[in-house]
């Protein structure tokens, strides 16, 4: 192989990981990773090429490869939401409404989607309700169109019991979801995560804020460069 393509086959693998740094900020996020792309791109072409021919090639490589994960995250937060009957919400405030239940989110780097233990198992339960399964299968369908996606199963709880076992019940429950997951047929990578009383969404200073801190999130990242903390 030529050594002038073996440079832009690095510009091209550079520009993606920087890119995959650059958060959303509107509301398309084919559109934002087609721009922060662009610009990854051009800052690597022109250390590569030091010309503007090396920086307009690098900001070309960088748009192709941000706005085809942005359309990707697009895709798969819109299908998965239809297939739930919802739509996608991105509104932080929806995460404190004790009505939503469900909320499937896409912030550009990954796609989110909250279950509330209420609708998912019984009290002291890592085993999944029949609703429950039956909306998890629905996700499993569609991430059989995307098997390149990185999933993330997490649970968490409130404060009431010890750290220990809460860390238990929480790392079943986020196991029940994979493991439902990879029933309806996927063949994904994923990683399964226990946070026990860790990262609440609001003080567990009520009855109330504790059935919205118990919950499982799945995360669905297009490379793992986004791969968060999800305990934080």
């Amino acid at each position: 192989m030529k050594r002038y393509n073996i440079k832009w086959i690095a510009v091209a693998g550079l520009a993606a990981v920087l890119m995959a740094g650059c958060a959303s900020t509107g509301t398309s996020n084919t559109t934002d990773g087609v721009v922060g792309g662009a610009a990854a791109g051009a800052l690597v072409g022109q250390l590569a090429g030091g010309d503007t021919r090396s920086t307009l090639i690098g900001a070309a490589v960088g748009a192709a490869a941000g706005g085809a994960i942005g359309y990707s995250l697009d895709q798969q937060a819109n299908d998965i939401a239809r297939s739930l009957g919802t739509g996608v919400n991105n509104d932080p405030l929806a995460y404190l409404d004790p009505e939503q239940d469900l909320i499937v989110s896409n912030n550009g780097r990954y796609v989110k989607i909250m279950f509330r233990d209420r609708m998912m198992f019984p009290t002291n339960s890592s085993r999944l309700t029949r609703s429950a399964s039956y909306k998890v299968g629905k996700v499993g369908e569609i991430l059989r169109q995307y098997p390149q996606t990185i999933i993330e199963t997490a649970g968490y709880t409130d404060s009431r019991g010890g750290f220990d076992y809460n860390m238990g019940l929480s790392r079943e429950r986020a196991k029940s979801v994979a493991d439902r997951l990879y029933a309806s047929g996927i063949q994904n990578h994923s990683y399964v995560t226990g946070c026990s009383l860790q990262n609440p969404l609001v003080p567990n200073t009520s009855s109330q804020n504790m059935a919205l801190n118990r919950r499982v999130e799945v995360y669905l990242y297009p490379n793992s460069d986004v791969r968060t903390d999800v305990c934080r």
